[in-house]
């Protein structure tokens, strides 16, 4: 059985996408922000140092970060949403598996930082904008002509990318970047996604 401590409005849910796309069984151990700081509940730091979400238990192991989740499971149970180890496409699913949390994340969360300390973070605004566009423009790039990444049918890369692809079209930016639009859309539109975002709500 897989255990799952999911954090709501976190990147848990894209292990919740994942845990419904592949139809492994899977029980939900949920976290709540705290309503003031927004902040994850001490409660997670009983289960990893770190007390982030999410954090996957499979036969009694715990895996953290959403990367190494991501990849174990598609290998266990979707070893189709990884390429071949000696394709091309293989160095592009591995480069875009780090990009998710790597690159793409840093600005995102800088945003959301500086954003809260008004005029005094102003003068970070320029540069942080100017990352967001460099990431957001990349990833639109890389697109392809099917709306998938990597694949043309739905790869581990889809996967951590919607996360950083939906916060792009929560700032607005759509229309900055039609392709990446597409992708969100096509996520939002999979059975499963709607599956892992009412499970993530009655249990979280």
């Amino acid at each position: 059985m897989i255990k799952i401590h999911h954090l709501n409005r976190s990147r848990s849910h894209r292990i919740l996408w994942l845990l419904e796309e592949i139809g492994a069984p899977y029980d939900v151990i949920p976290y709540t922000r705290d309503a003031k700081t927004n902040l994850a509940p001490p409660e997670l730091k009983l289960v990893h140092p770190l007390g982030k979400s999410p954090m996957v238990e499979i036969d009694g192991t715990l895996i953290a970060e959403s990367a190494a989740i991501t990849e174990v499971l598609c290998t266990r149970f979707a070893p189709e949403m990884i390429p071949d180890r000696d394709s091309a496409a293989y160095l592009q699913h591995l480069e875009l598996m780090h990009f998710a949390e790597g690159s793409a994340m840093t600005p995102i969360l800088l945003n959301l930082y500086v954003s809260r300390l008004g005029d005094a973070g102003a003068p970070l605004h320029p540069r942080i904008t100017s990352e967001l566009d460099n990431h957001y423009s990349y990833m639109n790039s890389r697109v392809r002509a099917s709306g998938h990444f990597v694949q043309d049918t739905l790869s581990a890369a889809d996967i951590m990318l919607s996360f950083p692809a939906e916060i792009a079209m929560q700032q607005g930016r759509a229309k900055d970047y039609p392709a990446l639009a597409g992708f969100v859309e096509m996520i939002h539109a999979r059975p499963a996604y709607g599956r892992a975002t009412a499970r993530g709500k009655t249990d979280a």
